[in-house]
């Protein structure tokens, strides 16, 4: 069965949405580690937000390696306010249930599925059983007010577990864990 994960920047005070603003460095670890989340995944999954920014920038992109695979690989679109993905490539807009569709995506034949961005997908996956793994990449950095947090305030527990966590030379540190059901 394929496996879901999810990778995101975050701030110390757990600050997901808009890295670009507030994440002080980018290293060589940061990008090594990003690159061992993308081997072997053929499928990303998007929410609307993350879509819509992506696809304004990336099907016409010349930042190579990722915009090729970007591009090149089969993307999964949940929105219930979008008509159509059919402007960049490889897309496909999903309606309906979040859980039908990824237990059927799940027994196919095929790599691992990445989420890209999406912190709200990423909530629900979590919240339905369905992610494997989670990678945040915290920066050293307070983000403070006004952006969204990976999980709010009326989220309820959830254990997981630490597989993995390394230290960047910036300070970053990057730690994968598993939701435990």
């Amino acid at each position: 069965m394929r496996k879901v994960y999810a990778g995101l920047f975050s701030s110390i005070d757990g600050v997901v949405e808009a890295p670009d603003k507030w994440q002080p460095a980018f290293d060589a670890e940061m990008g090594a580690a990003l690159n061992r989340m993308l081997d072997g995944q053929d499928t990303v999954l998007m929410g609307r937000v993350t879509f819509t920014d992506w696809a304004r920038y990336w099907p016409t992109s010349t930042d190579e390696p990722f915009a090729s695979w970007i591009n090149g690989t089969r993307k999964y679109v949940f929105s219930s306010t979008l008509d159509s993905v059919d402007h960049w490539g490889n897309s496909t807009l999903v309606k309906g249930s979040l859980t039908d569709f990824i237990t059927g995506l799940r027994r196919q034949e095929g790599g691992t599925i990445g989420v890209a961005g999406s912190v709200s997908l990423v909530r629900s996956l979590i919240a339905e059983g369905l992610l494997d793994e989670l990678t945040l990449v915290t920066s050293p950095v307070v983000a403070g007010r006004g952006l969204k947090r990976l999980f709010p305030e009326d989220t309820p527990t959830t254990p997981f577990e630490l597989l993995s966590s390394e230290s960047t030379s910036t300070g970053t540190v990057i730690a994968t864990y598993r939701p435990i059901r």
